[in-house]
C-alpha cells in the first residue's frame, strides 16, 4: 500500500501539547549549556594540557609536512628543468657536432676541387706548350677549349646561341674514374633536387651520380639526363622491361616477356630509344633489368622451386640484354652508355639461385657489359649467425663476380635499415672495408635514401634506409665518406 492512500500518522510525543513542546525546547538549551560549560573547563583547566597538547601536536604536525612536500615539489620541479635544460644542450652538442663534421666534409671537398683543377689545368698548360714545340711556332699559343674532356652539348638546354653548352667527361673517363662514385636515389631526382640538395647539406658533400629509374612504357627522358649533367653528376638509370608503374610484388607481365624483347615485340622502342640517347651527346649508366638472379621480377628465369616466371626460359636474359645491346650498337648509342650488370646479393636467395653456376648462366659475356654492380643492403629479418659488416653482407657475392669477370663493380643500390639499432656500425665497416686493397675494383655506389614500408616475413615493417636517418648514422657516413683511403670523388654540398 502506497504512503499517500494511508490514513495519517499520530504526532510524535513531545509535540502533543504545547506546554510539553515548551519543557522539550527548554531541556534541550539547558543540555547544550551543560556539554559547553565542560568543554570549557577541560580546555582551561590544568587537567586540559593532555588535550592541548595532543591538539598543538597534530597541528605542528600538519604543518611541517605541508612545507616538506611544498619543498619537495619544488626540488622536483627544478630537476625537471635541469633534465630539460641537458637534454636540449645534448641534443644541440649533437647537432653542431654533426655540423662541424659536415663543415670539415665540405671544406676537404673544396680543396680535393682546387686540387683537381689544378691539376687539369696544368695538363692543359703542358699539352698546349707540346703542341706548340711540335709545330716549332715560338710565338703562337695553342688554341681550343681549355675545359678537357667534355662532351657534346645537351639538347635539353634553353635555345638560343646565348644557352650554356652542357658538357660531360668523355665515355672513356666515366668508365674508368680516377676516384670513386658517391651516388644517390632519392624520391624525385634528378628530376627535383629539394631531398638530394637536403641530404648533402647535412654530409657536407654532394653525390657526383645520381639513380633513378624508368620502364619499358616511358621514352628515353632527356631531362633527366641532362639535368644530371647540368649538376655535373653521373646519370644511372635502372631501365626496368615492364610498366613503371607496377608493384614489386607483380612478377607476371605476359607482354614484357624476354621471349617477346628477343623475338622483336620492342624492336621499334629500343631503336627510337637509343636514337634519342645519341641525340644528347651525353652519356649515361644503364642497369638494365637488374637483380636477374632473384625470383621478384617478370624478367626472372627461376622461381627458385623449378619453376620458370613470366613465360621466361634457361638463357633467355643472356639472350634479351645482347638483343637489347646489339641494337644500341646499330645506332650509335654504345659510344654513350656505359652497360652495369647488376645482380642481387646471394646471402639471403633460396639454394638454387644462390650458386656461383646460376649467377654465371646469367652473366652477358664482357663484350656486353662495361660494369658489374650489386644490390645490397643491412635488411632484416637477420640470421642468427647475422654480422653486421660489409663482408657479411657483399662478399660472397663479391667472390662470384670477380671469378666471373675482371670488369670494374659498381654498387649499385645500397642501404642500411635502423631496425635494431646495427646501422650505424654497418655504415662504419662499409667505408672501412671499401679502402682495403682488395677491394679497389669497386668504383663507388649509389646509396638508396628512401624510407619504404614494405612486408618481411608476413609482417609490415618500414626499412628507413635514408643517410640521416639517425644522428649516428650519419655521423658514420660523413666520417667514411671523407675518409682519404676511400678516394671519392668530394664535390662540396652547395
Amino acid at each position: 500500500m502506497s504512503d499517500q492512500t494511508a490514513p495519517a500518522r499520530a504526532a510524535v510525543w513531545w509535540s502533543q501539547s504545547k506546554s510539553r513542546s515548551q519543557a522539550t525546547a527548554a531541556a534541550a538549551i539547558l543540555l547544550t549549556a551543560v556539554l559547553f560549560g565542560i568543554s570549557a573547563y577541560v580546555w582551561v583547566s590544568p587537567t586540559g594540557a593532555p588535550l592541548r597538547k595532543a591538539v598543538g601536536q597534530a597541528a605542528e604536525t600538519v604543518t611541517p609536512f605541508a612545507a616538506q612536500n611544498a619543498e619537495l615539489k619544488r626540488n622536483l620541479d627544478r630537476a625537471t628543468e635541469t633534465i630539460a635544460s641537458q637534454k636540449g644542450k645534448l641534443t644541440a652538442m649533437q647537432k653542431a657536432s654533426l655540423a662541424s663534421q659536415a663543415a670539415t666534409a665540405k671544406q676537404l671537398a673544396t680543396a680535393q676541387q682546387k686540387a683537381v683543377a689544378a691539376e687539369s689545368q696544368l695538363a692543359s698548360v703542358k699539352a698546349q706548350l707540346a703542341a706548340a714545340q711540335a709545330k716549332g711556332s715560338s710565338g703562337s699559343t695553342a688554341s681550343g677549349s681549355t675545359a678537357s674532356g667534355t662532351h657534346g652539348s645537351g639538347s635539353g638546354s634553353s635555345g638560343g646561341s646565348s644557352a650554356t653548352p652542357i658538357t660531360a667527361p668523355a665515355r672513356a673517363e666515366l668508365l674508368n674514374p680516377s676516384k670513386r662514385y658517391f651516388g644517390m636515389y632519392t624520391e624525385q631526382a634528378p628530376f627535383n633536387w629539394a631531398t638530394l640538395d637536403a641530404t648533402s647539406a647535412k654530409i657536407g658533400v654532394s653525390p657526383n651520380m645520381v639513380g633513378y629509374f624508368s620502364g619499358w612504357d616511358e621514352n628515353f627522358r632527356v631531362n633527366a639526363v641532362t639535368r644530371s649533367w647540368q649538376q655535373g653528376r653521373m646519370p644511372l638509370l635502372t631501365w626496368e622491361s615492364r610498366p613503371i608503374g607496377d608493384d614489386n610484388n607483380v612478377v607476371n607481365s605476359p607482354e614484357y616477356s624476354l621471349p617477346n624483347i628477343i623475338g622483336g615485340k620492342f624492336d621499334t622502342y629500343l631503336h627510337q630509344y637509343a636514337k634519342d640517347i645519341v641525340a644528347t651527346g651525353l652519356p649515361l649508366a644503364i642497369r638494365l633489368d637488374h637483380e636477374m638472379n632473384g625470383n621478384w621480377y617478370p624478367w626472372s628465369e627461376s622461381d627458385g622451386n623449378g619453376g620458370t616466371i613470366n613465360g621466361n626460359n634457361p638463357g633467355d636474359y643472356v639472350k634479351m640484354w645482347q638483343h637489347v645491346h646489339d641494337i644500341f650498337q646499330q645506332e650509335g648509342a654504345n659510344n654513350l652508355v656505359i652497360w652495369d650488370w647488376s645482380p642481387n646479393i646471394v646471402n639471403k636467395l633460396s639454394p638454387s639461385l644462390r650458386s656461383e653456376a646460376y649467377l654465371r648462366s646469367l652473366y652477358p659475356g664482357d663484350a656486353y657489359v662495361d660494369w658489374v654492380g650489386l644490390s645490397g643492403y643491412l635488411r632484416p629479418p637477420y640470421k642468427a649467425d647475422q654480422q653486421y659488416t660489409f663482408d657479411y653482407t657483399f662478399k660472397p657475392s663479391l667472390d662470384m663476380l670477380r671469378n666471373i669477370t675482371s670488369k670494374p663493380i659498381l654498387l649499385s643500390e645500397v642501404g642500411a635499415s635502423e631496425i635494431e639499432g646495427h646501422k650505424a656500425a654497418w655504415v662504419t665497416s662499409f667505408f672501412e672495408s671499401l679502402g682495403r686493397p682488395e677491394n679497389s675494383d669497386i668504383i663507388g655506389f649509389s646509396w638508396f635514401n628512401l624510407a619504404i614500408t614494405s612486408y618481411v616475413g608476413g609482417e609490415r615493417a618500414t626499412n628507413d634506409w635514408r643517410i640521416d636517418s639517425r644522428s649516428d648514422s650519419l655521423s658514420a657516413f660523413i666520417a667514411g665518406i671523407t675518409r682519404p683511403e676511400d678516394d671519392f670523388a668530394l664535390t662540396p654540398a652547395h
